[in-house]
């Protein structure tokens, strides 16, 4: 039986959100915008998250206390399955994902399917501080080791995941470890490929009008906990420098079709002295 179609009235919009009282309303209406099935998961906030959006065509689940990223996702996930979705959009409710972007990574999802679309950070990186760049660039050097093959920006928030990876069990993890672990158990369970498709990274300058909430991914503390977690996988599998070298020969796999980042990849070089 073939897989339905992710098209924007058979996928859902999920957003974990803890504390969002600031930015969620606009990140909701956002979503809406561009899919009319989205849930938004309360994870014990106590600030009125839930307040701020009650007026709004959403599903809300919210959890009595927090629980953490990886059971919102768990939880978002199992609902939309429950609804009979193709398929899942995920973004942070914090405002630092444009949902302006989600027909692309939906778009994308068609051009590739069975595979995870990340909407990845490549665009104009060096707005993004370079701590968490670091960060990242580290992860995904874990990351890709256990999936098998190389993935730009493994750590974006911002994802299209197909119904079939949304019902995997037994999907070890928590908080951003979970968002780690599902790429790997969907690489070595499923086969499933990583996707990227690049977006402008959206943070905060100095000298910006526009409120963010700080992130609650703490580079150091989840790093490790996220390379950790993955190191110890890669490990139990055995014939570590085998599969080092099987990852390192795959490259990420970046869908774009119109040259859009080549362009800015182009535009961002620094120019060289003559």
């Amino acid at each position: 039986m073939a897989e339905p179609r992710p098209e924007r009235d058979t996928v859902a919009v999920v957003i974990p959100a803890l504390n969002e009282a600031l930015r969620i309303r606009e990140v909701v209406l956002g979503a809406l915008a561009h899919c009319p099935n989205v849930i938004v998961v309360d994870d014990g906030s106590d600030d009125g998250t839930a307040d701020c959006i009650a007026d709004l065509p959403a599903t809300v689940l919210r959890h009595a206390r927090r629980q953490g990223k990886g059971a919102s996702l768990r939880d978002g996930f199992a609902e939309a399955l429950r609804r009979g979705y193709a398929g899942v959009l995920t973004m942070d409710g914090d405002g630092q994902h444009d949902p302006a972007d989600l027909p692309r990574l939906l778009a994308s999802a068609q051009r590739h399917p069975r595979c995870i679309v990340i909407g990845a950070r490549l665009r104009k990186r060096a707005a993004q501080p370079g701590y968490r760049r670091l960060a990242n660039e580290f992860g995904d050097w874990g990351i890709g080791w256990g999936c098998g093959y190389r993935i730009a920006d493994s750590q974006s928030g911002q994802r299209y995941y197909p119904a079939a990876v949304c019902a995997l069990d037994d999907v070890p993890g928590e908080d951003f470890v979970f968002e780690a672990q599902i790429l790997i158990s969907a690489a070595r369970r499923l086969g499933t490929g990583v996707i990227s498709v690049p977006i402008e990274s959206r943070y905060q300058p100095a000298d910006d009008g526009q409120a963010f909430r700080k992130s609650h991914f703490r580079p150091l503390r989840d790093l490790y906990r996220i390379t950790s977690h993955v190191v110890g996988q890669v490990w139990g599998r055995g014939d570590v420098i085998a599969e080092y070298r099987r990852t390192r020969a795959n490259p990420p796999a970046i869908d774009d079709p119109s040259g859009e980042f080549a362009a800015a990849a182009r535009r961002d070089a620094p120019v060289e002295p003559r």
